[in-house]
């Protein structure tokens, strides 16, 4: 029982020569990755697994020989225990971080849902409110003019559309958000998107004054037809709705080596450099930055979906300021050989 005693009081002492300064250097590294924390541990543990044994075999007086075997297998076995164990806080630190980049990813969801709702009720109240006070009038026969009563007519069914488009942008960006987007990819001649997007951008670029120019070496590109519409008509939507008068907009588009690109370059003065990074996130109309809209913009969902489109047919959309305006530049797969 005696020698019991002596070796577990060696022991004892020899691992708290060893774990004495290693709980310090572990308080100080509490901040520190989970990683480097496991590691430490690991060696200390060895490391005082070692100094218990060199005391133990010095109050006994083994041989030489035993003390040499000794050396060579505890040390050993720890490089093997740290070898492993680094793997394990390796994997630990990684799962850690995927953990916080899940709650990260969440949290800027559940903002942007906040945000989308808020910017979505006052979109909506406002034109409602219009709505329905033209068509209380109408009703209790306030305005009975035929010229007023058309106008009235006319300012409702602008109205309803409007909504209609809100409505329409909420569904399809609801559905990029859900992962509920089902693509049908087929070889499209980018052209002939560009072409039948212009020309119904034409009426309302006329109706402002501006001039929207087409003029590319438009190649063929691997996407869903009625999502590249949407991709193209969009941002022709935003370059026009941002582009004071007399202004143009110019779409451009060619292959690279990672396949087609299309531009839409405006001349709406520029975007600020702080808002660049937001340009594509939920209800950003960047009213401070460029040219507002007289009739109060749309729902600022535009670009958050044409991001979304774009990513689902793993291209790229991104935006640069220019000289006189800003260039949105979108990047699609290569149509199938």
């Amino acid at each position: 029982m005696r020698d019991v005693l002596l070796i577990l009081l060696a022991a004892l002492l020899g691992a708290a020569a060893v774990w004495l300064p290693a709980a310090l250097l572990l308080r100080l590294l509490h901040r520190r990755s989970i990683t480097l924390n496991v590691c430490v541990l690991l060696v200390a543990t060895v490391l005082a697994m070692l100094a218990g044994v060199l005391a133990v075999a010095e109050g006994m007086f083994i041989s030489a020989h035993d003390l040499h075997v000794l050396l060579v297998v505890v040390p050993l076995s720890g490089l093997v225990s740290l070898l492993i164990g680094g793997w394990v806080a390796w994997r630990l630190a990684r799962t850690a971080m995927w953990a916080a980049d899940a709650r990260e990813r969440e949290r800027q969801v559940e903002a942007s849902r906040r945000d989308l709702v808020a910017w979505v009720s006052h979109d909506l109240r406002t034109p409602l409110a219009g709505m329905r006070a033209m068509a209380e009038a109408l009703e209790d026969g306030v305005v009975s003019d035929p010229a007023t009563v058309a106008e009235y007519h006319r300012r409702i069914r602008t109205g309803t559309d409007r909504m209609a488009s809100l409505v329409d942008d909420l569904f399809e960006l609801s559905r990029i958000n859900a992962g509920a987007l089902q693509l049908s990819p087929v070889d499209v001649p980018l052209g002939e998107v560009v072409s039948d997007a212009v020309a119904a951008t034409a009426p309302v670029a006329a109706a402002r004054g501006i001039s929207v120019v087409a003029d590319g070496d438009w190649p063929v590109v691997r996407a869903g037809e009625r999502e590249l519409s949407r991709i193209v008509a969009n941002l022709l939507l935003n370059a026009v709705r941002y582009t004071p008068a007399d202004g143009t907009v110019t779409v451009t588009g060619g292959r690279d080596a990672d396949g087609g690109w299309l531009a839409v370059t405006d001349t709406c003065g520029g975007i600020a450099e702080t808002d660049l990074p937001h340009v594509f996130d939920v209800a950003f109309r960047g009213a401070k930055a460029r040219t507002p809209e007289a009739d109060g913009g749309g729902g600022g969902l535009g670009l958050a979906i044409v991001a979304g489109l774009v990513e689902a047919h793993g291209g790229r959309v991104g935006v640069a300021n220019t000289a006189a305006g800003c260039r949105f530049e979108v990047h699609l797969p290569s149509a199938t050989a």
